[in-house]
């Protein structure tokens, strides 16, 4: 795996404010690589399991249990759709239907070992997420970072204009 020497520099910078477990440092070293690289490969399960010297087993517990690492490539703008109940009620799930429509992203390959659904043109990529603590504005979503809150599922084309 190709990590850039500053990347390198930061992830060993990070190991120090663990002094007592190596392992401890597991989730911010995965959250840099996903940070630098979009996602965790394989190779950097292995890289990661080195660096700490732990298993590769370790490692993929972590990326597997956590729903924040993503263990493919996902889209240049990542939208996340809130589904917990309060969204919900306010049509997270429409919001989704529609979103993806406006995408041209096909979700017919989504499962719980593969949450993430990319459009073919790789411009959008696109997955439920669990609360995103706005319970009193849904549905809301993210797109990379942004916030968006009380997303009518008849606006989602405006939304993704924002990001052409």
């Amino acid at each position: 795996m190709n990590v850039p020497k500053e990347i390198e520099a930061e992830i060993d910078e990070r190991i120090t404010h663990y002094p007592v477990s190596k392992r401890s440092a597991a989730l911010p070293v995965l959250h840099s690589l996903q940070e630098h690289f979009g996602y965790v490969t394989e190779e950097a399960v292995e890289w990661v399991a080195a660096k700490l010297d732990l298993e590769p087993i370790n490692i993929l517990e972590l990326v597997t249990f956590y729903p924040g690492f993503r263990q493919s490539a996902p889209g240049k703008y990542h939208i996340r759709v809130c589904r917990t109940l309060s969204c919900a009620m306010e049509g997270s799930y429409e919001l989704m239907e529609k979103l993806c429509q406006e995408a041209k992203i096909d979700r017919s390959e989504v499962s719980h070992h593969h949450p993430i659904a990319v459009s073919e043109d790789g411009k959008f990529s696109i997955e439920f997420a669990e609360c995103l603590a706005s319970c009193g504005t849904g549905p809301v979503c993210l797109v990379n970072d942004d916030f968006h809150e009380a997303v009518e599922p008849a606006k989602a084309d405006k939304l993704l204009k924002q990001y052409d």
